[in-house]
């Protein structure tokens, strides 16, 4: 296969699947041609005039939407990892006897890990999403037969919008939904929040397949998803849990490391000015990042001061503050617990928005730019402030991307690490996968010192006499290895097993099959 070497001097082949891709250009240097994709035409002659659009069973909506071999049928992750739908989906697929799917979902979790059998015996032939935990561990041993295509939130919707992708059959899984498709998930015992990870789906797949557990009369309201885009609805007994969209990830830190992490974090950004009145964050859902954003609340309570919004994923701290009046709105991308899903349901100010509102990069701007501060983590980040997200030190993709790769492009964008993992260094001389470039990430926050990309003399300026830690990337990279030793490299075979998606729609980085000892 040929490759060639993309800007950040990652080595990309010319093919993906079959298709031509675009190595990643640089930042800013890529600009698409030609129109958005359009979906096909309908009729309403083909559609019930009494408006419903009821059938018995996701396998009879397969059926009549006309699934087959190697079509791309989306699903969604508003459930996290409490969804109950998409293995029904493959299940019924392969009773019906179909292979070669390519499973084009928003993310994937443990709950999905049954998908493995349908990748084993044919019917899926490979995933263009986040591929976590066992699904990521399956791929990096090179059992998959296709290469996975990892994407941002805003990179999927660019990808549907742009024609990269032709969803055939999207099925989307509403908490409520009346029988012509109109559909929300702030509403019925599996309430879950937003539905904005299937708005591109909606507009844009051939055939859309509302799965709902709350069939209400005609009309839904609130509507998230419009019936005018919808072919089918199938009534099951329950699409999902709700309480396990709560996950590990979205609790508040226990670790002293952490927390002392997330407090330096909120001082830094108290002491370079970012925290005034008017200014809006993105907090993120990991422990450290939901730590910080209660330190921030602390801070404008001191100085009286509010946020103009937050972009959520929302939470119950990030409720609290809203309804405290610290933070005038909240513009949310994803529901983290069920304080958020009440929240969104109940407070005008608590706005669902999607990815193409918030993060899609082919569009004519998008809430991501106007953030005044960004929390991220990161698996591993390197002296060029490169980051990554998808895979461990050790090779394994074990993860997606998320909106990460998205927030990149707020004002101040900021990483709370740990100086070390499991006695790995998390700073390397270069990252064993390349998914956002250096020159988009600001500070790195560790517990032993904050490092600020050369290129911010402002921050370096403004918090030269200040106290703090700041030290440069390559002392804190010496201090992990004094501790820790030097981090070995990853090994791999030859085969690629997936590729990361930049937000254009270029590819930034592959991913190779993990060498087993």
């Amino acid at each position: 296969m040929k490759m060639n070497k993309n800007a950040v001097g990652r080595m990309i082949p010319e093919t993906i699947n079959g298709k031509p891709i675009i190595p990643f250009k640089g930042v800013g240097k890529h600009r698409p041609e030609g129109n958005r994709h359009a979906p096909k035409l309908s009729t309403c002659i083909d559609y019930p005039t009494n408006g419903d659009k009821r059938v018995a069973t996701i396998k009879d909506a397969l059926v009549q939407a006309g699934a087959k071999d190697g079509m791309t049928i989306s699903t969604h992750h508003h459930f996290r990892n409490g969804d109950l739908v998409a293995n029904e989906v493959f299940q019924a697929c392969a009773e019906l006897g179909l292979k070669d799917l390519i499973w084009f979902p928003s993310a994937s979790f443990p709950c999905h890990a049954p998908i493995i059998e349908h990748l084993k015996n044919g019917v899926i032939h490979h995933i263009e999403g986040s591929m976590n935990g066992a699904l990521g561990r399956f791929a990096s041993h090179g059992k998959m037969r296709g290469t996975g295509v990892l994407r941002s939130h805003g990179g999927r919707y660019q990808s549907v919008q742009d024609g990269e992708v032709h969803i055939d059959i999207a099925v989307i899984a509403a908490p409520t939904a009346d029988p012509f498709g109109n559909a929300n998930g702030v509403t019925g015992s599996s309430a879950c929040g937003l539905l904005g990870f299937a708005l591109a789906d909606s507009q844009y797949a051939d055939n859309v397949i509302i799965v709902t557990d709350n069939c209400i009369p005609f009309p839904c309201i609130p509507w998230q998803i419009q019936g005018n885009y919808v072919d089918y609805v199938v009534e099951m007994e329950q699409i999902g849990i709700p309480e396990k969209i709560v996950s590990g990830t979205t609790q508040i830190t226990k670790s002293p490391d952490r927390l002392f992490i997330a407090e330096l974090t909120a001082k830094f950004c108290e002491v370079a000015g970012l925290i005034r009145d008017g200014f809006s964050f993105q907090a993120g859902a990991g422990g450290t990042s939901l730590s910080i954003g209660i330190f921030f609340g602390e801070i404008m309570r001191k100085l009286g001061i509010k946020a103009r919004f937050a972009r959520g994923g929302s939470n119950k701290y990030l409720v609290e503050l809203l309804e405290e009046g610290l933070v005038e709105y909240i513009l949310d991308g994803q529901t983290f617990d069920l304080e958020g899903v009440r929240s969104m349901r109940d407070n005008p100010r608590h706005q669902n928005t999607s990815p193409f509102t918030s993060y899609n990069y082919h569009g004519k701007g998008n809430f991501a730019t106007m953030l005044d501060i960004v929390i991220l983590g990161a698996t591993e980040v390197d002296v060029n402030f490169n980051a990554n997200v998808v895979t461990h030190s050790d090779g394994y993709l074990l993860h997606g991307i998320g909106g990460w790769q998205n927030c990149l492009f707020g004002r101040n964008v900021i990483l709370p690490i740990p100086l070390f993992r499991d006695r790995i260094p998390v700073i390397r001389d270069e990252v064993t996968t390349i998914c956002g470039p250096g020159e988009l990430i600001d500070i790195i926050v560790t517990e032993r010192g904050i490092a600020i990309n050369p290129l911010r003399q402002d921050l370096i300026e403004a918090t030269k006499d200040s106290g703090l830690p700041i030290k440069t990337i390559h002392e804190l990279k010496a201090e992990a290895e004094a501790i820790c030793g030097k981090a070995k490299a990853a090994e791999f075979e030859e085969k690629i097993i997936a590729a990361i998606k930049w937000v254009d729609g270029t590819v930034i980085d592959v991913v190779k099959q993990v060498k087993q000892s």
